[in-house]
C-alpha cells in the first residue's frame, strides 16, 4: 500500500544491436521510457485510420451475448476482410435500429387513428385528410369547423380528429397544430417494421458469427501496438558514434532483472535515484483487497511520486460514507443478496474481483450502521428486543447526527493533514498541516461547548500556520509576513470543507424518511380498503415500487457523494501534487 520507489537508469549499447536490445527491454516489461528525442509523428499498422478501424471492428464483434468458438489458426484469417465485414455489419445494424426507432414512433403516433389506409388523391376528388389531436378542453372548437370532419378516437387527454378539405384548414379554426400522418398506412408501417426485425436478427447472427475472430484480431492489434511502441522507443533513443543510449524509470526491486539482462546482452547501465528537480511517474502497488481503492484514486487523479498512496484510506472511507448514506440494514442485506447472485460473474474479470471487495466492505458497514440506527426497510425494531438494544444512533436526533457527521469530517481532514505533516520536510512544510489539525479540533471543541480548549487550539493553530507561511516564504522580510497571512485564508476553506460532510447526515435522513413515508402510504391504503383483497395488492405494490426507488436513489447518492467527499475535500488537503502514471514499455501480445 505504497508508491513504489523508482530509479532512473541509463542503458548503453552498440547501435547495431539497438533493435534487438529494445525488443529485450520490451519483453522485460519493467521500464518507463524517458524520451531523449522527439516522438515519431506517425503510427504503424498501415495508417492510424486503419488501426482505429481495426479497433472499432474488434469492439463491435466483442459486443455479443454469446461468442462463437475461437479460431486459432492464422492461415484462415483475412484481416482486411474481417475488418470490412465487421464495420459493414456495424453500419447496417445502426441504420436498421435507427429505422426501427423511427417506425416505432410513427406507429405509436398513428395508433389512436386506427388501422387505416389513405386513399389516393384522385379517389377523393382532390380532397385530403388532415389529422388533429385536440385536448378535451378545446373540443368545443371542433363544432365551429365548416369542413366535413370525424372524430375517430379519444382518450382521457384528447380526441383524435380527421378533417376533409382540399387545402389545410386555417389555423384560426383549430389552435392545435396538425399531426403529420404521412402517406404510408399503419399496416404498411407494421410490415416494414417486421421486415426490419428480421433484418436485425440476421445482422445479429452475422455479428455473432464474426465473433469467432476475436482472438486473432486481438492478437493482430496487440502485435501492432507492440510494433508501434518498439518503433517509438527506437526513434526516441539517442545514438552517437555507434553507441546508443536509452533512459527510463524502473522499480528499484527490478534492478536485479535489469542487471541479469545487461550481463546477458553485454550492456552497461547507470542507475541513480531521482533528483529533487525531477518528476518521476507514479507506480502504486496495493494488495488485491485495496486494489479497488487504487482504481478509485487513479480514476480522479494520479498522486505525485513524492506524495503518498491514499488507496486504502479511500477504500474504507468510501465504504463508510456509502453505509451512512444508505442508513438501512434491510437495504444493505438486499444488495448483499444481489452481490451473492452475481458473485461468480463478477469474478471473471480482474476489475470485477476488485469491485467485489469494495462491495463487501461497503455492505458489511451498511448492515452494521443500519443496525446502529435501527432501520430495517424504514421499520424500527420492537422495543425490548435485541435489535432495539443494538440501536445506538437516532436519525431524528438532528443535533446529535450533525455532530456525528462533522466529527467524521474533522477526523477525515485531520488525517489528510497529518499525512502531509509526516511527509513534510522542514518547519514550514510541517507547521501548516499541524496548525490546521489544531484548528480542526479547536473548532470542534468550540462546537461541543469546550470554550477554553477550543479557543486555545484555534489561536495556537492559527499562530503555527502563520509562522509556517512566513518561514516558508521566499520573499525578503517584512514582505514574507504577507505569505503568513495568506496561509491563514485557507482556514475559511477548511470550515466549508468540514461543513460539506453534513451531506452524510442529510442524505441518510432523506433515505430513512422516504422509507418511512412509503411504509405509511402502504399502511394508509390498507386501512382505507380493508377486506377487499385489493388493499393487500396495492399496499405490496407501493412497498415494492417505493423501496426500489428509494434504494436506487440511495445507491446513486452513495456513489456520487461518497466519491465527492474523497476526491474534492480529502484530496484537497491530503495530496499536495498531481503526478502521472507509470507506463511500462512491455509487450501486449503476450496478454491478449
Amino acid at each position: 500500500m505504497s508508491i513504489v520507489t523508482l530509479e532512473k537508469v541509463t542503458i548503453f549499447g552498440l547501435g547495431v544491436d539497438k533493435t534487438k536490445i529494445l525488443q529485450g527491454l520490451q519483453q522485460l516489461g519493467c521500464l518507463h521510457l524517458i524520451p531523449l528525442q522527439p516522438p515519431p509523428k506517425e503510427t504503424e499498422f498501415g495508417t492510424s485510420d486503419r488501426y482505429q478501424q481495426a479497433q472499432a471492428a474488434l469492439f463491435h464483434i466483442m459486443d455479443v451475448p454469446r461468442r462463437r468458438h475461437q479460431v486459432y489458426n492464422p492461415t484462415e484469417f483475412d484481416l482486411d476482410q474481417v475488418i470490412a465485414q465487421a464495420l459493414e455489419n456495424k453500419q447496417k445494424r445502426r441504420e436498421a435500429e435507427d429505422k426501427k426507432l423511427i417506425l416505432s414512433e410513427r406507429l405509436e403516433t398513428l395508433a389512436p387513428w386506427g388501422n387505416f389506409t389513405l386513399p389516393t388523391l384522385e379517389a377523393l376528388g382532390g380532397y385530403r385528410l388532415w389529422f388533429y389531436q385536440v385536448p378535451h378542453r378545446q373540443a368545443k372548437e371542433i363544432e365551429k369547423i365548416d369542413f366535413p370532419w370525424q372524430i375517430v378516437g379519444d382518450n382521457h387527454l384528447s380526441v383524435y380528429l380527421v378533417v376533409i378539405a382540399k387545402e389545410e384548414p386555417p389555423s384560426h379554426l383549430l389552435t392545435v397544430p396538425r399531426i403529420h400522418a404521412g402517406s404510408i398506412s399503419p399496416k404498411e408501417l407494421q410490415e416494414q417494421l417486421e421486415a426490419l426485425e428480421i433484418e436485425l436478427d440476421d445482422l445479429k447472427a452475422e455479428q455473432e458469427a464474426l465473433s469467432r475472430w476475436i482472438f486473432l484480431l486481438s492478437q493482430k492489434l496487440a502485435r501492432a501496438e507492440d510494433q508501434v511502441a518498439l518503433e517509438k522507443a527506437r526513434q526516441q533513443a539517442k545514438e552517437e558514434d555507434g553507441i546508443f543510449r536509452v533512459q527510463g524509470w524502473i522499480p528499484k526491486r527490478s534492478l536485479k532483472q535489469l542487471d541479469a539482462f545487461a550481463e546477458q546482452q553485454g550492456l552497461a547501465y547507470l542507475a541513480e535515484p531521482p533528483k529533487p528537480t525531477e518528476k518521476p511517474p507514479t507506480l502504486m502497488e496495493n494488495a488485491p483487497l485495496f486494489r479497488e481503492g487504487q482504481e478509485l484514486v487513479t480514476f480522479y487523479e494520479t498522486p505525485g511520486y513524492r506524495t503518498w498512496d491514499p488507496s486504502s484510506v479511500v477504500f474504507f472511507s468510501f465504504a463508510l460514507f456509502f453505509a451512512i448514506i444508505l442508513s438501512d440494514a434491510g437495504y444493505a442485506l438486499v444488495l448483499a443478496v444481489l452481490l451473492g447472485i452475481y458473485w461468480r460473474s463478477m469474478g471473471q474479470t480482474e476489475g470485477g474481483k476488485y469491485f467485489r471487495s469494495l462491495c463487501v466492505a461497503g455492505l458489511t458497514l451498511g448492515v452494521i450502521y443500519g443496525v446502529l440506527v435501527g432501520s430495517y426497510f424504514g421499520v424500527e425494531p420492537p422495543k425490548d428486543s435485541l435489535l432495539a438494544y443494538l440501536k445506538r444512533l437516532n436519525l431524528n436526533d438532528y443535533n446529535g447526527m450533525m455532530r456525528f457527521s462533522i466529527a467524521i469530517g474533522c477526523l477525515h481532514l485531520a488525517f489528510a493533514n497529518g499525512v502531509i505533516a509526516v511527509n513534510g520536510v522542514g518547519f514550514a512544510e510541517k507547521a501548516k498541516p499541524l496548525g490546521f489539525i489544531a484548528v480542526i479540533f479547536g473548532g470542534f471543541a468550540l462546537y461541543q461547548g469546550l470554550s477554553h480548549l477550543g479557543l486555545g487550539l484555534l489561536c495556537g493553530g492559527f499562530l503555527v500556520i502563520f509562522l509556517g507561511g512566513v518561514v516558508g516564504s521566499e520573499k525578503v522580510f517584512p514582505w514574507g509576513i504577507i505569505d503568513g497571512f495568506s496561509a491563514l485564508i485557507k482556514g475559511s476553506q477548511l470550515f466549508g470543507d468540514i461543513m460539506s460532510y453534513l451531506r452524510l447526515f442529510a442524505l441518510g435522513l432523506a433515505s430513512g424518511s422516504l422509507a418511512l413515508t412509503f411504509n405509511q402510504l402502504a399502511q394508509q391504503v390498507h386501512q382505507t380498503m380493508p377486506g377487499t383483497g385489493l388493499d393487500i395488492f396495492l399496499s405490496l405494490l407501493i412497498l415494492l415500487l417505493g423501496h426500489t426507488i428509494n434504494l436506487l436513489l440511495a445507491i446513486m447518492s452513495g456513489f456520487v457523494h461518497g466519491l465527492r467527499l474523497n476526491f474534492i475535500e480529502f484530496f484537497n488537503w491530503g495530496l499536495t501534487e498531481e503526478g502521472y502514471p507509470f507506463q511500462a514499455f512491455s509487450k501486449k501480445e503476450n496478454h491478449s
